[in-house]
């Protein structure tokens, strides 16, 4: 079936264009918020070409297709011209529906999600940074660390530290295009934050600055790698903005609008929101570090449980702030180390469904999704395969436990985010490679034959 009819096929299986208030998707699935959840049928929905699966969270309908497939499903339903709500319907429909946590969660992921390529090719350009700066790596070309030119070095920080110290522009950008701001006003703001007149930081941080006092007892300094304050700020600008424009004659808003809000936020931003908050952010790195460094391997063996039950929710994405933060305070991700286990695990135990089933269709089903869970993206596995059967599912649960056990242990921590498994390997060039291939052996091994031996037989089928 063509991407323009199965478009078409989900249209009418989501009650019609004018059930449709909005459609959208992250990397593995089209998330369509309805206006009417009982006109949807379901049951056509899961049986349409090159569905994997699709279930309603948090206010939106959503379907898995996999990476890449997703995209090529989005062009062709927006290819469809829709005669959708207005935008104003669509906000004030998504407002309403979900729960206040849910809400907050979904607008979390719009915020960061965007972001995530750019922190993604930063990781990879750290692993790439510490693999061929590596002795070892070096000695084989007859160099040492030494004879590295001082200019690629500038080049490769270029690389991996540009994204960090503008990280508040980016997040300012992202709040304000979100909550109805202009996005380059946000841009702007941000950019203030970590404006170069301002002390750096990071030196601030080593000692090696001062702050800037102000009324005596405000210490303002520069915001490089901070995420709280930024998205405080482009809230704030957006709401600002809109305000502003709504009483301003429009004569002047060209002017003055983004005048009146660089000018109030600015202040506001650096003098109250960047101080307060940065305190914030603070105290929250410091209760994820607790939380992940408890002892005897117990933060490995409980988030290597729990990760693929979130990401069945959905709300995963929040978590990228998580490892924002580790990466831009710490300038490591412990936290990624330890799910990348649950993430291989969910292909271990969809790998051995395929092989022990006599079912063509199913084998065809397991195998690729097994191939997208190795490559870091487990919803066809999960949704596709594993949780239709239950059991592969909880076994692949157990090899995630076993393999963030393992994590925190060996003190396995990522020089990046947002890969894992076989590009995540990128992340672990620093002399972990051995220590992340262990991991992922152990948790491979623990769903893959919990799976194969005790997880699945054939007569399930009967019984899906």
């Amino acid at each position: 079936m063509s991407y323009s009819l199965i478009a078409e096929e989900l249209v009418n299986s989501l009650g019609g264009e004018q059930n449709i208030v909005s459609v959208a998707h992250c990397a593995t699935r089209l998330r369509v918020m309805v206006a009417d959840e009982t006109k949807i049928d379901k049951e056509r929905i899961e049986d349409t070409d090159k569905v994997k699966g699709a279930f309603f969270n948090s206010g939106q309908y959503q379907i898995i297709f996999g990476t890449g497939t997703v995209n090529r499903v989005f062009e062709a339903v927006q290819n469809l011209d829709l005669s959708t709500s207005s935008k104003s319907e669509i906000k004030q429909a998504a407002n309403q529906q979900g729960t206040a946590l849910q809400r907050a969660i979904r607008t979390f992921s719009d915020v960061f999600v965007p972001l995530i390529p750019a922190l993604v090719a930063t990781g990879l350009f750290m692993g790439l940074r510490g693999l061929v700066t590596r002795p070892e790596v070096l000695a084989i070309f007859g160099l040492t660390p030494d004879s590295i030119p001082a200019n690629f070095i500038l080049y490769t920080q270029i690389l991996t530290d540009t994204a960090f110290i503008f990280l508040p522009a980016m997040v300012a950008w992202s709040a304000s295009r979100v909550f109805g701001g202009t996005p380059l006003i946000g841009l702007v703001l941000g950019l203030m934050l970590v404006s170069p007149a301002l002390p750096n930081a990071w030196a601030v941080g080593f000692g090696e600055a001062n702050p800037l006092m102000f009324f005596g007892f405000i210490p303002v300094v520069g915001y490089q790698g901070s995420v709280i304050p930024a998205f405080i700020a482009g809230f704030l600008t957006a709401k600002l903005e809109r305000r502003i424009r709504s009483i301003m004659p429009e004569a002047f808003d060209l002017v003055m609008t983004p005048f009146l809000t660089l000018l109030i936020m600015s202040a506001v931003a650096l003098l109250a929101v960047g101080p307060l908050f940065h305190i914030v952010e603070v105290t929250m790195v410091e209760a994820t570090k607790y939380l992940l460094d408890l002892p005897f391997g117990l933060s490995g063996l409980i988030i290597g449980f729990v990760w693929d039950l979130i990401v069945i929710t959905g709300v995963h994405h929040v978590f990228n702030l998580l490892e924002i933060q580790l990466l831009a305070n710490e300038g490591s991700n412990v936290f990624n180390a330890l799910i990348t286990g649950a993430i291989s695990a969910q292909g271990a135990a969809c790998l051995a469904v395929g092989m022990k089933t006599q079912s063509k269709k199913l084998k065809a089903l397991c195998f690729p999704s097994t191939v997208s869970a190795f490559l870091g993206i487990i919803e066809p596995a999960i949704f596709g395969v594993n949780l239709r059967y239950y059991r592969p599912f909880v076994f692949a649960l157990v090899g995630g436990a076993a393999g963030g056990f393992v994590a925190q242990i060996l003190g396995l921590a990522a020089s990046g985010m947002a890969v894992t498994v076989i590009p995540g390997t990128l992340l672990y060039l620093d002399g972990q490679i051995l220590s992340y291939l262990l991991v992922h052996a152990v948790s491979c091994g623990v769903a893959f034959s919990l799976t194969y031996t005790m997880g699945f037989s054939d007569k399930m089928l009967e019984k899906k």
